[in-house]
């Protein structure tokens, strides 16, 4: 959500003199529509271009000077934004998913074809019941409610924000709309990387990030100019908030070098 740390970087880039808009994904948080708690890439992706319709028409701005940072799934969001949108000028990402790979191969890719089909059978299958009347089943949870000796390190982490009063919020509501996950698994987001290019991105990663797989392959699929900037001793959630951990300067540095 925008109060979350989409806010915390829009409201410190203003501070250094930059023009920042924070916004909730569509049919999210304060953005309006129906059905709630949806989760697609192409709407996501919608959502940065039409931020741009909306800071390019404001009067103070310089609509040739408009720029997008991207955190955790929104970074793959911003950078698949880009990719048709040539009015985004500069793209940063921090800690980014490439969240369409994550559902449709798992985490680094382990998920076999088997496990895949069984998935999407199962989305298929809440897609009729939802139809003849069910109730529409949410996924679980993208941050547990508690922790235990038992849990795996990366939902521990994502626990600590998500469902501590670190980075709680009433509109983050982890869990979405299950029948619709099958949109994820067939739309790649990143295929056309290569097409920013000459457009520069930065990819901002944690030196012991879980994601940082993510972004390095991203890197490396780039053209140039690109810049890859690993924050040394950071993990994943640690770039959502912890501002002395969060590499500002890189990120003014790179904007202002790039939005000229």
């Amino acid at each position: 959500m925008k109060e979350q740390a989409a806010g915390l970087y829009a409201q410190t880039m203003a501070e250094r003199g930059f023009v920042a808009l924070a916004f909730d994904p569509s049919y999210n948080g304060d953005s309006g529509g129906e059905p709630r708690r949806s989760s697609s890439p192409e709407i996501f992706t919608e959502d940065f271009s039409a931020a741009v319709d909306f800071l390019g028409t404001r009067p103070f701005l310089d609509r040739d000077r408009i720029g997008v940072i991207g955190i955790c799934g929104s970074g793959g969001f911003a950078l698949s934004a880009a990719q048709v949108d040539r009015r985004i000028r500069a793209v940063g990402t921090s800690v980014m998913y490439d969240i369409s790979r994550a559902h449709a191969h798992g985490f680094k890719d382990a998920m076999c074809e088997d496990q895949r089909n069984a998935v999407l059978d199962q989305i298929g299958a809440q897609r009729w019941r939802e139809f003849e009347g069910a109730r529409v089943a949410l996924t679980p949870r993208g941050a547990p409610e508690t922790v235990d000796d038992s849990t795996d390190p990366i939902a521990r982490e994502f626990y600590e924000y998500y469902s501590t009063q670190r980075g709680q919020h009433p509109n983050s509501v982890t869990p979405v709309h299950h029948g619709e996950r099958h949109v994820v698994h067939e739309l790649p987001q990143l295929t056309y990387i290569r097409s920013i290019s000459p457009r520069p991105i930065l990819f901002v990663v944690g030196e012991h990030a879980h994601s940082r797989y993510f972004a390095e392959d991203a890197y490396q699929a780039a053209a140039e100019p690109k810049e890859l900037y690993v924050v040394p001793g950071a993990g994943h959630v640690d770039l959502y908030d912890k501002v002395d951990l969060i590499p500002f300067d890189n990120l003014e540095d790179f904007f202002t070098r790039h939005l000229r």
